[in-house]
């Protein structure tokens, strides 16, 4: 059996189109994260602006006192805002690099597939035993992956669920903190 210039024209089409795929999976994400970035950076510096404006205003050392302890309370709720848009957009980059990758890896079962069974119509007689089981293999193989995609996916829900856990406690002790 030969490889034809067509086979690896193709071969070579389907690996630039993956590898494009995920190069514009990630850049997208650094553009997300990039723009979250400079988005909170902007907002800091124009807070510390306000801040210290509002400081240097500040009449006696408890309304300075009571000034810093206001800026606790947002301070916190920007920063929650900040990690969990890069959370999001790292969720977001995995899924698609995932998607990517599972696309890839089902075209190169399928070839497989199609390059045993091309194999095993010119096998010698009694090589059946062992293209079965190359096939019960593979089967086997894309049973474990796709295990471990849904536990990848499970975990990234647990980790989804445990981040808002997270952040309504944050948010619960500063609004606590602020009260007492």
């Amino acid at each position: 059996m030969y490889v034809t210039p067509e086979q690896i024209q193709s071969a070579n089409k389907t690996n630039v189109e993956t590898l494009l795929a995920v190069a514009n999976a990630q850049f997208a994400a650094f553009e997300k994260f990039a723009n979250i970035s400079a988005g909170a950076v902007k907002t800091a510096f124009e807070d510390s602006i306000n801040n210290t404006r509002a400081l240097l205003g500040a009449k006696d050392v408890q309304e300075f006192v009571a000034l810093q302890n206001s800026f606790a309370q947002p301070a916190i709720e920007k920063a929650i805002a900040y990690s969990k848009s890069v959370y999001e957009v790292a969720t977001e980059a995995n899924a698609e690099l995932s998607k990517v990758a599972e696309r890839r890896v089902s075209e190169w079962n399928e070839g497989f597939v199609t390059l045993l069974d091309k194999v095993s119509k010119n096998a010698p007689a009694g090589s059946d035993v062992a293209v079965a089981a190359i096939k019960s293999m593979l089967a086997a193989g894309n049973s474990a992956y796709d295990n471990l995609n849904k536990v990848a996916r499970q975990a990234t829900e647990i980790a989804e669920a445990n981040v808002n856990a997270a952040t309504e406690t944050v948010r619960g002790m500063a609004k606590a903190k602020k009260a007492a």
